[in-house]
């Protein structure tokens, strides 16, 4: 008989069934994900560091990129070390705390980047629409206030679901076909009603997640509309590779989103979930730099100036 722990759930920790069991491909994909998890790593660590030594990057739009790049590095680190630690060890069982701690941390870090990325289009908004008062109006403690909100609100609003999430019963299976603790792998789960969870989930996708997206798509609709304005291409193109980079993040991000999450329940296989979540939680973070950096002029010019300092007289 399976002991029963304070909570109501039937198991005390669960198994992981992560990706194929196929001895041959062990090896190749934990060296996959190893070096996607040190690229994603590394190339971060870079931005925030190069952000953070040269005064000429210390405008609102780096500020803001500062923190998205210390989100990709806390976003793909609550999975990476236990899906490589489990790619090579037989050991694929995690506790329950720890399953709770990981799916809590996840859908935090997925809250603050919705809202983070929302704060980054208001900032593109406010330098292309009004660029004579942009200083003023994204000064530092307005970016400040941006960021403590994004960061707060995701780690406030999962807590509710966490809770509800926790205090469900898992007496039918421990068995989660992922390789983290995914709230719709656990959902699958459970034996009692989920519909309180659900509704939490519901109201949290209506208050984050839709209202995120649509202050997103006014904003670059406003962005649109006055570079449609601007008389000379020359200008046009100018002002739309400003927010270009950031453009790409976030059709990337809410595609991906899309794809994972709005589709019937019926049609949503836990085995092409897991492909699709690897996109979204480690490849996708691991093109973030790359993006924002591959045609950002200002990057390029501060990584000369760092390059040339560091040589010797």
């Amino acid at each position: 008989m399976p002991e029963v722990v304070p909570n109501g759930s039937s198991f005390t920790e669960f198994l992981i069934l992560g990706f194929s069991h196929s001895e041959k491909q062990k090896v190749p994909l934990f060296l996959l994900f190893l070096l996607i998890y040190l690229f994603t790593v590394i190339s971060n660590t870079l931005i925030i560091a190069l952000i953070s030594l040269d005064s000429n990057l210390h405008k609102p739009m780096y500020f803001f990129l500062c923190n998205m790049s210390c989100l990709d590095i806390f976003f793909t680190s609550v999975t990476a070390p236990t899906l490589l630690h489990m790619q090579l060890s037989e050991a694929k069982r995690i506790s329950f705390r720890a399953c709770m701690a990981q799916l809590y941390l996840f859908n935090s870090l997925a809250g603050v980047e919705y809202m983070m990325l929302t704060a980054m289009a208001y900032d593109r908004y406010q330098a292309i629409c009004n660029p004579l008062v942009y200083h003023q109006n994204m000064n530092r403690n307005v970016c400040c206030i941006l960021a403590a909100v994004a960061w707060g609100g995701g780690f406030i609003a999962a807590l509710p679901i966490n809770i509800l999430i926790s205090a469900l019963c898992y007496c039918s299976s421990n068995r989660i076909n992922h390789f983290f603790c995914d709230l719709t792998a656990l959902l699958t789960l459970a034996c009692n009603d989920t519909s309180a969870v659900e509704l939490m989930i519901f109201v949290a996708g209506v208050l984050i997640v839709l209202n995120c997206f649509l202050l997103t798509v006014t904003s670059y609709g406003f962005i649109g509309f006055a570079i449609i304005r601007i008389s000379s291409s020359k200008g046009r193109f100018k002002a739309f590779s400003t927010c270009a980079s950031h453009l790409t993040v976030v059709i990337l991000f809410y595609t991906m989103i899309a794809c994972l999450y709005m589709k019937p329940s019926s049609s949503y296989s836990l085995s092409d979930g897991k492909v699709l979540s690897v996109l979204n939680v480690h490849v996708i973070p691991m093109l973030n730099p790359v993006i924002y950096t591959l045609r950002n002029k200002d990057v390029k010019k501060a990584m000369e100036r760092i390059y040339q300092a560091s040589l010797p007289c």
